[in-house]
């Protein structure tokens, strides 16, 4: 497996690599800003756990987050920075890397060859 420094592997982004994460930053990606319920309700988790990922991706300067009210109810949003877009797609680009190595792997061994057991046409 290399990555584009030849002989490297490809690098995983450890903020992102959770699912929860990649989730709520791949989601994030595609839009401007999200409010907080919608993002917990999209990741399937609780208020708790989504309020700890997106404390760390603050801290990783991934995501920004904005807190207001909507009428007297107060609200939270958050949106992907920068440097969040900028890792997602590396974490991205290393994911398919990964996954085009193993394509390439699993053709190279799939094809027969011409020995006794695998006689050739």
């Amino acid at each position: 497996m290399t990555g584009p420094g030849h002989g490297t592997p490809p690098t995983l982004d450890r903020e992102l690599h959770h699912p929860t994460r990649l989730a709520l930053a791949a989601y994030l990606s595609a839009c401007g800003e999200a409010e907080f319920a919608v993002l917990r309700d999209y990741c399937q988790v609780s208020d708790s756990t989504l309020s700890k990922t997106l404390t760390a991706l603050e801290k990783a300067g991934y995501v920004g987050i904005r807190k207001g009210y909507l009428g007297k109810r107060p609200r939270t949003w958050a949106a992907l920075t920068l440097t969040g877009r900028r890792a997602l797609a590396r974490h991205l680009a290393a994911l398919e890397e990964i996954a085009a190595t193993a394509r390439r792997a699993a053709a190279t061994c799939a094809e027969p060859e011409n020995t006794p057991e695998h006689p050739g046409t």
